[in-house]
């Protein structure tokens, strides 16, 4: 028997699709589960008896669901939904600029770790609900903050605290852990929230937040950099973008700082308008008097 190149799933050495489902332990008494149901039925066979097996995806304009700019849906078998999850966040993942120590040179990161956002997405699919008819996972991108939500609440007692130390892995679908498993896709042991921690931590971003709330389990992911939305009340100029960019959580930068990472072909007083612009729309705040006055974005 060989291992896949895929995954952890040892070859079956049959493509019957009876037996390859028996391997997965997906057939019982000679009927399939609901769970192959659920990780392999074709999209047009899923409807309307299996509604739930949906995908929301949404990317909303600034920080509440007042405006959207797409909103998605798809109905398909987990790991269809998976790529499509995967398909959206390319598309829509914002990406976060930073100034190199040193050497004022801009390098762009995406906002969050692809990782561990696909992790938070297969941990939703692995664990959620499936017996809620009206149940789903969403995935919601807003200009300062990402959402993941999974239909259903943690079980075995299991606490929203319990996730971020090492605990027993407890799947609520034992079965679609299993192949999720065998395909690689998740590790066992309870390590899911713990290796999003540690990549958020590993960029410099603060670890997910999770909660339970409206009947589901959501995982929330914030940046740790400043990422200012198109508009904000008004038009905001790239250049004046990019000073918000350039002033992250925690920096605090003279004028003459902020003038040679613009660009020394910016005139100063343009550069002290843009500020003063900026400290209007309450985004910004200066300390200090004279030549060591400091700019900062506003907590």
């Amino acid at each position: 028997m060989r291992r896949s190149g895929a995954g952890r799933a040892e070859d079956p050495g049959t493509r019957d699709p009876m037996e390859i489902l028996r391997g997965f332990g997906l057939v019982r008494d000679n009927q399939i589960l609901r769970a192959a149901v659920v990780l392999f039925a074709r999209s047009n066979r899923l409807l309307p008896d299996f509604p739930q097996c949906l995908l929301r995806v949404a990317r909303f304009k600034g920080t509440d669901k007042s405006e959207f700019l797409d909103n998605r849906q798809f109905h398909g078998h987990a790991f269809n939904l998976l790529i499509r999850a995967d398909r959206f966040l390319r598309g829509n993942l914002p990406i976060a600029g930073r100034v190199v120590p040193n050497l004022f040179q801009r390098a762009d990161d995406p906002l969050y770790p692809p990782e561990a956002l696909r992790e938070a997405l297969a941990n939703g699919f692995c664990h959620r609900d499936y017996a809620l008819g009206g149940g789903s996972v969403g995935l919601a991108i807003f200009d300062d903050r990402l959402e993941i939500t999974s239909s259903g609440l943690l079980h075995f007692g299991l606490t929203v605290e319990d996730l971020y130390g090492p605990h027993e892995s407890l799947p609520w679908n034992p079965i679609i852990a299993s192949v999720f498993y065998k395909r690689g896709i998740i590790e066992t042991w309870g390590r899911g929230t713990l290796k999003m921690v540690e990549l958020t931590g590993r960029a410099g971003l603060p670890r997910p937040e999770i909660e339970e709330t409206a009947g589901a389990v959501l995982v929330r992911f914030r940046p740790s950099r400043y990422l200012p939305p198109q508009r904000i009340g008004h038009d905001l100029t790239p250049r004046q973008q990019e000073i918000l960019r350039l002033l992250g959580p925690g920096m605090s930068l003279r004028l003459r700082e902020i003038h040679e990472t613009i660009g020394v072909d910016v005139p100063v007083r343009g550069l002290k308008d843009d500020l003063a612009f900026l400290k209007r729309l309450e985004l910004v705040d200066l300390s200090g008097h004279g030549r060591g006055a400091r700019w900062s974005l506003r907590g």
